[in-house]
């Protein structure tokens, strides 16, 4: 295994605008990350394993739930911090970043801002130290970027619901121990449920065979007849806003993510471009190489803005959805374009498990998918200027 060698780029003094508390945090998740992630990473995505053994590391750096209050177990930070842990821990690898966002803004937020204080009480801080891993159901087989027509449903059964249905590509399902599943009441409302591992007809059987996110567990759950008892329902809120607000948090965490997985990229190609001799000196001497690597500083810079003013705006609780939307489907499609350039400068070593550049790019295009694939967020910030909504 190479040597972790990374050193962020700011090239528009972004750490300025950072606070003392901000640098540690993004101190102690790098330091994590190049101690725990890096020598394991490329050897579990080649045998297609998430490496379990992180999971107390994860919830050391805070990674699980920054911002839920301490009181449930959280760290009680700023919405800037959330970005900067999903940002460092990205960097090391996209699936351990959606392991982590999955289990803050996909179960533990909807039962932090949806659920009853027992419930808050109950799985929070369990799940905050990662003693219990979640997961979060809401995209069906077919039903994807209309999450709006799914047909998983329960009834209610006097002294509980009883659930069936399936939901599809759901990270950390394999061995999640709660899972917080978006389904239809009677009425036709959508309304959230926390399914327990062990409840009966519950199951959740591993999808094999990606060529993405290969260092992350990803599975089906599927609902026979499951009893859940009516203190599971989160009660606060319903209808597909519920849902999409707990995408609003994850979709905001994934627009500073990707930004480690392109800073990641473009070290790795600026440090290979200074090394590696061709025609008698450096790649990194040559016109085309510098301009591929002169755009990819631009273009992460500019998603850093973005995302840190982003950032400000979540704090005052000012960020619209149609904003996170932009810097979602932006700073994915920064992440992506600078992957497959960065492979270009490395030739023929670009594909190789020596380095992280192809990895980066595979998880990339599952990344550009999820939660609101790069169309539907173009569609939206369209609906957002012109009130016209063409999903109709």
């Amino acid at each position: 295994m190479k040597p972790d060698l990374f050193e962020s780029p700011d090239y528009y003094n972004l750490d300025d605008l950072l606070t003392e508390e901000h640098k540690l945090i993004r101190s102690a998740a790098r330091d994590w990350v190049k101690r725990d992630v890096s020598p394991i990473i490329e050897e579990a995505a080649q045998k297609a394993e998430f490496p379990k053994s992180i999971i107390p590391g994860l919830a050391e750096i805070g990674a699980f739930g920054p911002y839920i209050p301490e009181e449930y177990g959280g760290s009680g930070l700023d919405q800037i911090s959330y970005g900067i842990i999903m940002q460092e821990i990205e960097r090391g690898d996209s699936g351990v970043r959606s392991t982590a966002s999955v289990q803050s803004s996909l179960v533990m937020y909807p039962i932090w801002k949806y659920g009853t204080e027992e419930q808050r009480k109950k799985f929070l801080p369990k799940l905050a130290t990662g003693e219990w891993m979640g997961s979060f159901g809401l995209t069906e087989p077919d039903h994807g970027s209309n999450p709006g027509g799914m047909v998983t449903n329960f009834k209610d059964k006097g002294d509980h619901y009883l659930l069936n249905g399936a939901k599809l590509w759901i990270s950390n399902s394999p061995f999640c121990d709660v899972a917080v599943v978006w389904a239809k009441s009677e009425e036709g409302r959508i309304h959230g449920l926390i399914v327990e591992r062990g409840m009966e007809g519950f199951s959740t059987p591993e999808t094999h065979n990606k060529w993405s996110l290969r260092a992350s567990a990803t599975g089906e759950l599927i609902f026979q007849d499951v009893k859940v008892p009516k203190e599971n329902l989160l009660p606060n809120k319903s209808g597909l806003g519920a849902p999409l607000g707990c995408l609003d948090s994850a979709r905001y965490g994934i627009a500073w993510g990707v930004i480690g997985a392109a800073m990641d990229c473009y070290d790795t190609a600026l440090r290979y471009a200074k090394e590696r001799i061709q025609f008698g000196k450096p790649i990194a001497a040559f016109q085309l190489q510098q301009k591929k690597l002169a755009e990819m500083i631009t273009e992460i810079t500019k998603a850093q803005l973005l995302a840190y003013r982003l950032g400000q705006l979540k704090n005052e609780d000012r960020a619209t959805s149609a904003q996170i939307s932009m810097a979602k489907r932006n700073n994915v499609d920064m992440a992506i374009k600078i992957a497959r350039e960065a492979r270009q400068i490395l030739g023929g070593m670009g594909i190789t498990g020596e380095y992280s550049i192809m990895r980066h790019m595979m998880n990339l295009e599952s990344v550009i998918t999820y939660e609101g694939t790069h169309d539907i967020h173009l569609l939206i910030t369209g609906l957002d200027i012109t009130g016209h909504n063409a999903f109709k």
